[in-house]
């Protein structure tokens, strides 16, 4: 049975079907990398990231969606990066004095983990003492 107090969050049909092409997208273009098909992999970067920035901005007033949001786009770009290394055989040249080209992608990857940090050390607890306060 559902706590009457819970928050329930709802998202409309409209933006659930473009959540759900998303991941199409996110699965076309890993797939395309996977086989080396590098044109449909580096095409489908685009569209991937920008329903995921769409889905952030959407969002955007939810603290927790936004930050989780956020954290999947860096990881598109992470994840893009890396594959981009790859498809051009950069992915063990050095950049910036000691990174591979793969390593590369740390960090877009590092900014993402900086952001769920931050939701959840710092905004989180707010969040709940904020809502421990109101509901006294």
């Amino acid at each position: 049975m559902q706590n009457p107090q819970e928050t329930i969050y709802s998202i409309p049909a409209r933006f659930r079907r473009m959540e759900n092409l998303h991941i199409v997208f996110w699965i076309i273009k890993d797939m395309s990398w996977c086989m080396g098909w590098k044109v449909l992999g580096i095409a489908m970067i685009v569209p991937t990231l920008l329903v995921a920035l769409f889905i952030s901005w959407r969002t955007r007033h939810i603290h927790s969606e936004l930050a989780h949001n956020l954290a999947v786009a860096f990881w598109i770009c992470a994840n893009s990066t890396w594959m981009i290394m790859e498809f051009i055989k950069q992915d063990e040249t050095i950049f910036l004095g000691w990174l591979t080209g793969k390593q590369l992608s740390m960090i877009p990857f590092i900014i993402g983990s900086v952001i769920l940090l931050h939701y959840y050390l710092i905004q989180r607890p707010r969040e709940i003492k904020l809502k421990r306060t109101t509901t006294l």
